[in-house]
């Protein structure tokens, strides 16, 4: 506490109740206890604590308990409880106000930090109130799982609490955004990153974590933040099963679909005769994707895909025979996997493309 929470007239006048209370048998006025709450709320506006004012109502009772009438020793007792549990009412409310505008100011910044929508000096200030400097190089990495979480999510503290032990008040943000754990770091502390991505993965129960590029500046967090969404889509729509993505590791795909037509003449073009194999496109594209995913080993493919060798090796013959294209020779292999990967960007042949 700093200098004094009550102030002297305040400490009289309370002298002058218990006084009153104890002569007259009264109870406290709804106008003295209103007094009390307010005067809490000011000693917690200006930052004090409760126990220091309490320790002065309690030190005040003590001046002048010796003047007081004996009779009205219940009644003092009383009196100072009403007036104690008044002024921490008071206090209470004041700091239950004060976290939900704290709150408040942060899910502002967050969104205006993520969206990029507010001044760029401006938001500046305000990020160092909250521990950044956007003078730096950032990245952010966002963990999604099977449910949505929130800033009180137990998800959230237990990832919170994990960093704040390992890596103390190291210019870390951390927050959610639309049911996912977002977490902002240094561009040059890739080590915050990995240990996020560790602990958000196993407290939600095995979700997936995107990790973006790092990028200078206030507009750096915006992209990075994009790009590890972005990452998350893709690893969706591509099914992929790794828990930790690197966007930068990724970036060959928004490549390949940076010209959609392109791309979709390609997979018509390369894939559409599959449509003519009994079941379907679809089981002979798992086929490929196992087959290049594996490493073109057809034995790993097979395992993969939960057949014999034997039957992979038939369905490649007659994507060969369907297509024109050998998955086994480097040539036709480049195209096909092109292919394949652009059918899983966009959905086919699920949906026309």
């Amino acid at each position: 506490m700093t200098g004094r929470a009550l102030s002297d007239d305040h400490l009289e006048g309370y002298a002058r109740i218990l006084a009153d209370v104890c002569a007259t048998g009264r109870r406290l006025t709804r106008e003295e206890l209103e007094s009390l709450r307010a005067q809490g709320e000011r000693a917690a506006e200006e930052g004090h604590g409760l126990r220091g004012p309490v320790r002065q109502y309690l030190s005040a009772t003590r001046e002048i308990w010796p003047g007081l009438p004996r009779t009205g020793t219940d009644r003092l007792l009383a009196a100072i409880e009403y007036a104690v549990d008044a002024f921490a009412e008071g206090h209470e409310r004041a700091q239950r106000l004060a976290v939900r505008q704290e709150e408040a100011a942060r899910r502002e910044f967050i969104d205006d930090l993520l969206y990029g929508r507010s001044d760029l000096g401006r938001l500046a200030e305000r990020a160092e109130r909250f521990g950044l400097l956007l003078s730096r190089a950032h990245a952010v990495a966002v963990a999604q799982g099977d449910r949505l979480v929130d800033d009180t999510d137990p998800a959230t503290r237990q990832v919170e609490s994990a960093l704040l032990a390992r890596f103390g008040q190291r210019r870390i943000l951390l927050t959610t955004k639309g049911g996912r754990l977002v977490c902002i770091a240094p561009g040059d502390q890739d080590e915050i990153l990995a240990f996020f991505a560790k602990q958000a993965h196993a407290a939600t129960d095995g979700g997936r974590v995107a990790i973006g590029q790092a990028h200078p500046g206030p507009g750096g967090v915006v992209r990075s933040y994009e790009q590890a969404l972005n990452a998350l889509e893709l690893a969706a729509r591509l099914e992929l099963d790794e828990p930790v993505l690197r966007a930068g590791e990724l970036l060959v795909y928004p490549v390949l679909t940076r010209d959609r037509e392109a791309m979709a003449d390609l997979v018509r073009g390369t894939l559409g005769p599959l449509r003519g194999a009994r079941g379907g496109a679809q089981p002979l594209i798992d086929t490929l994707t196992a087959y290049f995913d594996s490493g073109c080993v057809a034995a790993e493919a097979a395992r993969r895909l939960n057949l014999s060798v034997r039957a992979l090796t038939y369905r490649l013959d007659r994507i060969r025979k369907l297509t024109g294209a050998d998955p086994s020779e480097p040539m036709h292999r480049y195209a096909l996997q092109t292919a394949v990967i652009g059918a899983r960007l966009l959905g086919w042949p699920a949906k026309e493309v």
